[in-house]
């Protein structure tokens, strides 16, 4: 049919009669019922499911109606097949993207199986601990996810999506790495990809895959004939012998009778459309003007068509005369076939071209020569080149030579030779023993026979044979071929036996040409354009001939016969296929009877039809197609192969594979489907399927609903501008179904486009929604309409997908009857898959929505809205002053903060008035409980280092507070503060002190773990815990400098004095003290800055003062010392008692030196406590600060003894002990690292030339000498 409503409209009633008695009409209007109506049809010819409609019925109709479908169904194919067995418009398209092989359940379920092996170890693939991590992400996201396993149950997953969302995941994880020498990210993307394909594949599959591929691409590009034979018998369910039987009949393989059938179709067009102009009955247009541009159109696209047909090659047809005969069809008026000013053929224009073949075997009865003399045969197609054979003797005449010629003689003169050499000295040429003439013909048997030859007069050989082979080729174009006699009105005016050939120029040009011999160009010829051939009667009074049958045309009648009824039969269906007319001739009833051969006609042709007939298919083979509903069959066609297509091993998202385009394609051009018509009825069927679940891409959409707003509105997108009624309320009905799908899908998109896949479709899907809001072609919808749509999806979506996400979370349950502890656990879980879905629309849908961000972000908040409710009732369930709830808190600040559009949004504003309260309710808490464990942790105060508080302090719990009726709990998500490792490798402070250190810095880190969003009140925060941590390290310090005065007070006096550790310690408390105030104390700003250099003061002043106190005991241990020394000065009692008694004991026996022993015992005390304050103290600073004032110190004390006894002289033993401190602590200081301008004071030099001064009076005055002790700088002194 050429239009898909002209049959509805049509009231022809013999059209419609023969339209019913083949196939139901088509329904009035393709909506969902008669679509599925359609579909029912389509479920398989073997047992049908019955229609709605026929559910009710008695038995004997449902098989009425199963028959129809079949009767439908056979009808179809026949037109399908004739499409495929001679295409003349469309061709398989080769640049179509190739489709994968689709995933089903068994294979996802491997796969998991793979993978998990994989990830339990039991697969022989290395790899890094990286890669496991992307693989179990992978394996546990991706794999396991049930949206995928329904992408897979709908046909739309391939093993390439797959493939490409783990190249997605690792291309981030990969770029996160950090970069190694050596080593590039693409390598090692490579590398993972590699692995991932091995995982993939499997061990037991490594061999089969190439193989699969191969065949996968074969079939999915280029199909062979009985290729697409095969398809279309699964689409329409045709047994192979129905397949058979039409092949036959419809004479499939006859390119002729192909050509032949289109050319009746073409004509059957022009008369109707001629018809219906005449009748002025045409189907209703969206305009009365359209009526007459509809007839155009249908001429137009006939003409289309011819020219299409008369483009395909025909061997030997000049090229000139194609175009000329082109150029007369397309501006001719309709059915003018017999016009005077038509194009007439010459005879150079049906010139043919032959090849012969000449095959010489042997010649028999040669016997005028002597046995042994030689031979050969010469051969020629008249008017050409001579050939001739090798040489044999005579007794043996045999060649089996061949000469190949080519003339351009219908009916060509063949001469064969023989000759024998001449063996006289004269003679000039050969002896000629005979010849054979032979006039072959392309009908002429092409096997060796025997032909008896002509001899010279006087010949031995009288009964010479050879025995040859002629075989004459028969052109393409010649059609057919033999002797006829004819009389005509113009040509072939005589009743004479003719040789004539049927020659087709080109696809709508045939000529009958009558052949001389040895003659090129016909002697007269007949273009058959426009008679109609048919068999006649006998005429009496023409002699000659038995079988008549005769060429009508308006004019001129031309009689031909043939002498017997199986060449009239040929010449006949040959001449039916020329003339390209309707009427099919039909012998007569007589023609056995006149048979002269008396036998049964067995032709090929009868006996198919006899075969046909037999099962009750003839009815199809012989139907007009012009007068079938054209536009009922291809939608039931175009159906069925959407079906078989989606249900085939390729993830094809509704493409057509490339056959399948290529026969729909030429269907709709050879029997005029519209294209109007084609598109909607596809939008039809893939919105069905989508409906059904099934994944269409939406380019598919697009691309039909483009052409059919472009037909409606006027375009002419396939040069149609004719719009009818029923076109044009069919769009507006799909595209408001459209609409409502694709909003449907934009509101689903995380689960009709899983992970991003198919790559691309979402974004096409909002593409195809702005193209179907616009009201025209020409004038663009505006951007705030389109924005609007979406955002109401998008709201949907946030529903949709919250929802689905509690029903798996099961969180209804929960919320109403799990006791609090749960009920926070389970939220917690809930806000990690909610974090998880928007990242994954970040991932994978954000791109789609790249034109309105600002709508993701409303989605996102009104997805977190429907999450307020949950989190508010399960917050309002934890008892009070519960701190339980932080890690909530943080899970969902440190999302939300990293989002630039959800940052400080309507969700994240509600969340921070929920956690304020609680924030400063625990800041308060943990101030007073650091406060009162301060005042507790120093009244009990043991001042014993603590060696390993850095391992345990993750595990110390705060302490109870007697005024609070509760327990703080450990503060949430606290490690080891980063300070804590190096400090603690040696000696540490008092247990209160780090417990309060810790407190601070754990308060402090986890304020800052926080990250609270709102600026102002971060910063109140961070102010609040900075001067908070000033207060109690000033606390501290001023404790721990009263219990350092309190304990130095009671440490001894005496040489005996050794530094306690709690000294140490408490020295320590104030280096730490002095360290934490810089982290804890520290805020930029100008009123902070100075605060904290107020602690720093107060810290520095302590140490000064501590020192202060640590050197005055020192100075007062060494000022014992000096009084001792005392007792020895001149002029003294006790001094002049003491040397006498020493002098006297020294005579008999061996008397200690008194000043050795004093000596020695302070330079001790200077020692061990110069180590355990090096050992002890933390602070090398403060250290050298009090080594420093301990020398200096020590030096003016000896130096002011000294200048007390200007004018005394020292006692020998004074001085020696006095030279043996001074050296030894100058020593000594000078080894701790007091610096040179310390140690060489003007006091040490003001000491050392005194004492100078008194070793050389005494060396002089003292007979002894004293004994090796000097000033002089020398290690050569005793240590007595």
């Amino acid at each position: 049919m050429l239009d898909p409503s002209s049959s509805e409209e049509d009231s022809d009633e013999g059209l419609e009669e023969e339209s019913r008695a083949v196939l139901p009409r088509a329904p009035p209007a393709p909506g969902p019922a008669p679509a599925r109506e359609g579909r029912r049809e389509a479920q398989g010819p073997g047992s049908p499911s019955p229609s709605v409609h026929s559910e009710a019925r008695d038995e004997p109709e449902g098989q009425l109606d199963a028959e129809q479908e079949r009767r439908v169904r056979l009808q179809l194919y026949v037109l399908v097949v004739r499409c495929i067995a001679h295409p003349f418009n469309a061709k398989q398209p080769t640049d179509m993207a190739r489709r994968q092989q689709k995933l089903n359940k068994q294979q996802l379920q491997l796969l998991k199986e793979r993978f998990q092996a994989f990830l339990n170890g039991e697969t022989q693939i290395v790899a890094d601990e990286a890669f496991c991590n992307a693989v179990r992400s992978y394996y546990e996201v991706f794999l396991k996810s049930d949206r995928v396993a329904r992408m897979v149950q709908s046909g739309g997953c391939s093993a390439n999506d797959f493939r490409e969302v783990f190249k997605k995941n690792i291309e981030k994880r990969v770029r996160s790495l950090p970069e190694i020498d050596g080593l590039s990210k693409e390598t090692v993307l490579s590398s993972w990809i590699a692995k991932y394909d091995a995982i993939y594949r499997g061990e037991e599959d490594l061999c089969k895959q190439p193989n699969r591929m191969a065949l996968s691409a074969v079939s999915e590009l280029i199909l062979s004939k009985e290729q697409l034979y095969e398809m279309f018998q699964q689409i329409l369910g045709i047994k192979k012998l129905e397949h058979q039987l039409l092949y036959n009949a419809c004479q499939l393989d006859n390119a002729d009778e192909q050509a032949a059938q289109i050319r009746r179709e073409l004509d059957g067009r022009l008369q109707l459309a001629e018809k219906m102009a005449k009748e002025r009955k045409f189907p209703k247009f969206i305009a009365k003007e359209m009526e007459t541009m509809y007839i155009e159109e249908l001429r137009s696209s006939v003409n289309l068509l011819m020219a299409n047909l008369e483009s395909l090659p025909v061997s030997k047809g000049g090229p000139e005369f194609k175009l000329q005969k082109l150029k007369r069809s397309q501006n001719s008026a309709f059915l003018d076939i017999g016009d005077e000013n038509e194009i007439q053929l010459s005879k150079s224009d049906v010139v043919l071209s032959f090849t012969l073949e000449i095959v010489i075997m042997e010649v028999q009865g040669l016997k005028s020569v002597a046995p042994n003399r030689i031979v050969y045969c010469t051969m020629e197609v008249e008017g050409g080149e001579k050939l001739q054979t090798d040489q044999a003797e005579a007794s043996r005449p045999q060649w089996g030579t061949q000469g190949d010629f080519t003339t351009t003689h219908p009916r060509p003169v063949v001469k064969v030779k023989l000759f024998t050499e001449s063996t006289g000295v004269l003679a000039l040429e050969d002896k000629e023993l005979g010849r054979v003439i032979l006039y072959p013909t392309s009908n002429s048997s092409k096997s060796a026979e025997l032909h008896r030859m002509i001899v010279p007069k006087n010949s031995q050989d009288s009964d010479l044979k050879i025995k040859l082979a002629v075989r004459m080729d028969k052109p393409p174009h010649m059609k057919h071929s033999g002797y006829l006699y004819a009389i005509g009105q113009k040509v072939w005016k005589r009743w004479k036996k003719r040789y004539f050939v049927l020659v087709q120029v080109s696809q709508y040009t045939f000529a009958m040409c009558s052949y001389r011999e040895k003659k090129s160009e016909p002697q007269e010829l007949m273009q058959l354009e426009g008679y109609t051939v048919d068999y006649t009667d006998p005429h009496p009074g023409l002699q000659g001939g038995r079988m008549f049958f005769n060429a009508v045309k308006e004019g001129d009648t031309v009689i031909f016969a043939s002498d017997d009824e199986q060449d009239r039969i040929l010449w006949v269906q040959a001449m039916y296929r020329a003339t390209g007319q309707s009427y099919k001739p039909i012998p007569a009833i007589q023609a056995q009877k006149l048979n002269p051969k008396g036998g049964a006609l067995h032709t090929d042709a009868q006996l198919y039809a006899d075969r046909f007939q037999k099962h009750g298919m003839d009815e199809f083979i012989s139907a007009n197609p012009c007068k079938l509903d054209h536009a009922f069959l291809f939608r039931l066609l175009q159906r069925q192969t959407l079906d078989h297509r989606l249900n085939d091993s390729y993830s094809c998202l509704g493409w057509f594979s490339p056959g399948q385009v290529f026969v729909l394609d030429e269907y709709c051009a050879r029997y005029g489907v519209r294209g109007c018509h084609r598109h909607l009825c596809y939008l039809t069927e893939l919105m069905e399927h989508s409906e059904n679940g099934a994944v269409i891409d939406p380019t598919l959409l697009h691309y039909s609903f483009a052409f059919c707003a472009s037909h409606v509105h006027g375009n002419r997108p396939d040069g149609i501008g004719t719009v009818s009624m029923e076109e044009k309320e069919r769009f507006e009905e799909i595209k408001e179904r459209l609409c409502f799908l694709l909003e449907n899908q934009i509101s689903h998109f995380r689960y009709c486009f899983p992970f991003g896949r198919p790559e691309g479709a979402l974004k096409a899907t909002l593409s195809l929604l702005e193209r179907v809001l616009m009201k025209d072609i020409a004038s663009p919808i505006p951007a705030e309409e389109v924005k609007k749509v979406v955002r109401k999806c998008l709201e949907k979506a946030a529903l949709i997908n919250y929802t689905r996400l509690t029903e798996y979370a099961k969180i209804e349950e929960t919320m109403n009857q799990a006791s609090p502890a749960r009920k926070l656990e389970d939220i917690l879980h809930l806000a990690e898959l909610c974090i998880e879905v928007l990242q994954q629309n970040e991932e994978h849908h954000a791109e789609a929505f790249a034109w309105w961000p600002d709508l993701l972000a409303e989605h996102a908040e009104k997805f977190w809205a429907l999450f307020t409710v949950d989190m508010d009732t399960a917050l309002e369930a934890q008892p009070q002053d519960s701190w339980d709830s932080f890690p909530l808190f943080q899970l969902l600040n440190n999302f939300l903060r990293n989002d630039t559009l959800l940052c400080n949004g309507k969700f994240h504003k509600h969340l921070q008035e929920i956690f304020v309260p609680l924030v400063v309710r625990y800041v308060d808490l943990m101030e007073s409980s650091i406060a009162q464990s301060i005042h507790r942790g120093f009244e009990q105060e043991t001042w014993q280092p603590v060696k390993n508080i850095a391992n345990s302090l993750p595990n110390v719990a705060l302490p109870k507070v007697p005024s609070l009726p509760l327990n703080l709990p450990q503060i949430p998500s606290i490690s080891t503060p980063s300070w804590m490792a190096p400090l603690y490798e040696s000696t540490n402070g008092s247990a209160t002190s780090e417990d309060l250190f810790w407190k601070l810095d754990a308060l402090q880190m986890f304020v800052l773990d926080l990250h609270w969003p709102e600026q102002e009140f971060a910063h109140h925060l961070e102010q609040r815990l900075k001067l908070m941590a000033s207060d109690m390290i000033e606390a501290c310090v001023k404790r721990t400098r009263t219990a350092f005065e309190l304990k130095l007070q009671k440490a001894s006096k005496t040489t005996d004095l050794r530094i306690p550790a709690s000294v140490c310690t408490m020295f320590n408390v104030l280096v730490d003290a002095k360290k934490q105030s810089t982290k804890l104390c520290a805020l930029d700003g100008g009123q902070e800055q100075q605060y904290h250099s107020k602690i720093d003061d107060l810290i520095d002043s302590t140490v000064k003062e501590i020192i202060s106190m640590l050197v005055s005991k020192f100075v007062a241990v060494l000022e014992g010392v000096l009084s001792k020394l005392s007792r020895y000065d001149e002029g003294t009692f006790f001094s002049s008692i003491l040397s006498f008694t020493v002098k006297a004991a020294a005579k008999y026996v061996d008397v200690p030196k008194p000043g050795m022993d004093l000596a020695d015992t302070y330079i001790m005390f200077v020692r061990q406590n110069q180590d355990i304050l090096r050992e002890k103290v933390n602070e090398e600073m403060y250290i050298e600060k009090l080594f420093d004032q301990w020398y200096s110190s020590s030096m003016k004390v000896i130096c002011v003894w000294l200048a007390d006894r200007l004018d005394l002289q020292l006692h020998i033993y004074q001085l020696k002990t006095l030279i043996k401190i001074v050296k030894k602590t100058y020593r000594d200081f000078r080894l701790q690292g007091v610096l040179e301008g310390t140690l060489n004071s003007k006091t040490y030099d003001t000491l050392h030339r005194r004492l100078t001064v008194e070793e050389a009076t005494a060396s002089v005055s003292e007979g002894g000498g004293l004994q090796g002790i000097t000033m002089k700088d020398s290690d050569e002194e005793e240590e007595g």
